[in-house]
């Protein structure tokens, strides 16, 4: 439920949203040291042959998705604050073991349980917001997304660093940094409210999220736009490697000014998407946006080296202006469609279909638009049109389907008691 903001009041200054920023913080630096760094290590230092890396990581990952509803609906019927804390000791135990990983078993079995873990507390943790942003929730939002793209920034320069040294020491260092993360964030979450959780209405599906039509569209939606983000971690840097005269520089020219405008505006723009409306609308925007990038990272195969590296970008400006606004749509979306009781199941939801774009994420973009070429760079610009223009039709259908919270529940949950 989206609510106005009292007399005077701006997102990030009282405490419990400072210590929910500063906890997402400083887990997503320890996320940057060990994501950034991690197939080196299990590769260079391990000894490990990288596809079965690969497909460890992709095993854990899948098996991970298993757990965001339960854990959302956990959070929802516990408390968001215990459970996250639960999954992050759990991840902090997990990240630990990894130092003495010999095997291919063991790196699979670890890092499925990090991955189960993560999935419960990525829905424990949107409950979490959910109850923490209340007076300014979009401009909340924003400011907390772009602390969090700070942090990845950060953790990802200290991986650079160790990857360097390349050391197994320096590798070691970058997991325990990680490790140290979780456990840290599960300490600052103490200083937060124990929010109790909210009652449900009267004969309410256990289930909810799951006979959602609506809000399921949505999850589903959001998934497929979500494949934008490895389109710049992945498909272009071998876009341009592979088929463009653009210097290799761009790459990592690229990977600075998409952190660098996500970063400078996420709160300018995210601050302004609060509503349902503009949530559908925002949508819109940023599959339009990437029908923009898209042909443009196209064209840059078929012109010479300087008009490639402009056209680049060119094209990774106009790509993370969609992708701030894809961000903030799915913020007024993902939040004001689901009930606030329920708010984890339907954020373990939504971390499902993101999820599971993602794990497609390898075979779409590499596979098929990568081998259809210029092609296949504009029929995902048109993929990604469509799946946005489907972000208002889906709010008004959304808002015909929502009830209303009794004054009672409201006033609950602004104290952050039960009804």
């Amino acid at each position: 439920m989206i609510k106005g903001p009292p007399a005077g009041r701006t997102a990030g200054d009282n405490r419990p949203e400072r210590v929910l920023i500063l906890a997402s913080f400083v887990n997503r630096v320890g996320n940057g040291l060990f994501n950034a760094a991690a197939m080196f290590y299990f590769t260079l230092v391990v000894g490990l042959p990288a596809a079965q890396v690969g497909a460890a990581l992709t095993i854990a990952a899948l098996i991970g998705l298993l757990s965001g509803i339960p854990g959302g609906r956990l959070a929802d019927r516990r408390g968001p604050r215990t459970v996250m804390m639960l999954a992050l000791a759990v991840q902090a135990v997990a990240m630990s073991a990894l130092v003495y990983v010999e095997s291919w078993a063991a790196l699979t079995v670890i890092a499925a349980i990090d991955q189960l873990a993560a999935a419960a507390g990525g829905a424990a943790w949107g409950a979490l917001v959910a109850r923490v942003g209340t007076d300014r929730p979009a401009l909340f939002r924003a400011k907390l997304r772009t602390y969090v793209n700070l942090g990845v920034i950060l953790g990802t320069v200290g991986a650079g660093l160790a990857v360097t040294v390349n050391t197994r020491t320096a590798y070691l260092v970058l997991i325990l940094g990680n490790a140290a993360s979780f456990a840290l964030c599960a300490l600052l979450l103490l200083l937060l409210p124990a929010y109790a959780a909210l009652a449900p209405p009267p004969q309410q599906r256990r289930w909810i999220a799951l006979t959602d039509r609506p809000f399921l569209t949505f999850a589903a939606l959001f998934g497929a736009m979500g494949l934008q983000y490895p389109v710049v971690s992945a498909l272009l840097p071998l876009w341009i490697s592979l088929h463009t005269d653009a210097p290799r520089w761009t790459v990592a020219a690229a990977f600075a000014i998409n952190a660098g405008v996500c970063v400078l505006l996420q709160t300018r723009i995210g601050s302004r998407v609060e509503t349902l409306r503009d949530g559908g609308r925002a949508f819109r925007l940023a599959g339009l946006l990437f029908l923009v990038s898209c042909p443009m990272m196209a064209l840059a195969a078929h012109v010479p080296v300087w008009a490639a590296a402009g056209l680049v970008v060119a094209a990774i400006l106009v790509h993370s202006l969609g992708e701030i606004w894809e961000s903030s749509a799915g913020f007024a979306l993902g939040f004001g469609l689901a009930p606030d009781h329920a708010q984890g199941q339907y954020q373990g939801l939504l971390g499902l279909g993101f999820g599971a774009g993602q794990a497609l994420a390898p075979v779409i973009l590499l596979t098929a638009v990568l081998g259809l070429g210029t092609a296949g760079w504009l029929l995902l610009g048109v993929f990604f049109a469509l799946v946005g223009a489907a972000g208002p039709p889906l709010e008004r259908w959304g808002a015909r389907t929502r009830q209303a919270l009794p004054a009672a529940d409201a006033d609950a949950e602004r104290d952050g008691v039960p009804a």
